[in-house]
């Protein structure tokens, strides 16, 4: 129509709109990264939180626990208004990692208690050894490891109990001495899940955890297996 070729008509239209999706190192749209990994007493091979879409002033906090020992037993007294729990309280949902539930489903993001949203209560602390869509946002951890089904700490976090989370320190640790968890641990030892035959049994023995991706063990790389291919 003009006589001109479409990368010239491109040029002469200039931008559509201004260009501020792709910013300088001197203008981030957050002053750090999107993920932090947490470790600590309650989390030995490492923990995640969304830190860019947690709430500011719960990234350094310390609060009682509440605990659900699986999902079922969180749908069943999460809204009950008789539910001891408060604001500065610390969700923690356990048995939902890739051996717990099992497959690690999208369960980390638990719902804040209907009493409390009822009341205004936008965001609380809240822990899982599961994971949650890559869109939910909240003070959420995750992917706690090792999980609670195989006997990690999480399993033996009481109600009552507290624990502190510190994202600027990368910590996230039970205020409950060694020897109490210990003693817990001794008291009621976790029974690993299995299953007689079929899929779920080879997923339940093969299933690696979460900082090892929860793919099957037989499918990582020989070297990464402990194994070193023998040279020809």
């Amino acid at each position: 129509m003009t006589g001109r070729t479409l990368g010239e008509e491109i040029e002469r239209a200039g931008p559509g709109f201004a260009q501020d999706v792709v910013r300088p190192l001197a203008r981030p749209i957050y002053p750090q990264g999107g993920i932090a990994v947490l470790e600590g007493n309650l989390a030995p091979g490492g923990a995640i939180i969304k830190q860019s879409a947690a709430t500011a002033a719960l990234m350094e906090h310390e609060g009682r626990v509440v605990a659900f020992e699986n999902a079922e037993d969180l749908a069943s007294r999460l809204d009950d208004p008789a539910l001891d729990v408060k604001a500065d309280d610390i969700l923690v949902l356990k048995n939902i990692g890739p051996k717990g539930a099992p497959g690690m489903p999208e369960a980390g993001y638990l719902p804040i208690p209907k009493k409390l949203a009822r009341a205004g209560v936008k965001d609380m602390v809240r822990i899982s050894d599961g994971r949650m869509s890559g869109t939910a946002a909240g003070t959420i951890v995750l992917h706690v490891t090792p999980e609670s089904a195989i006997g990690g700490p999480l399993a033996h976090v009481r109600s009552g109990d507290r624990i502190r989370l510190s994202v600027k320190q990368r910590e996230l640790t039970p205020l409950v001495a060694p020897e109490e968890l210990a003693r817990r641990a001794a008291e009621r030892p976790v029974t690993l899940p299995t299953a007689p035959r079929g899929y779920r049994k080879l997923f339940l023995e093969s299933v690696t955890q979460a900082d090892k991706g929860a793919d099957f063990e037989f499918l990582r790389a020989a070297a990464t297996q402990g194994k070193v291919p023998a040279a020809k």
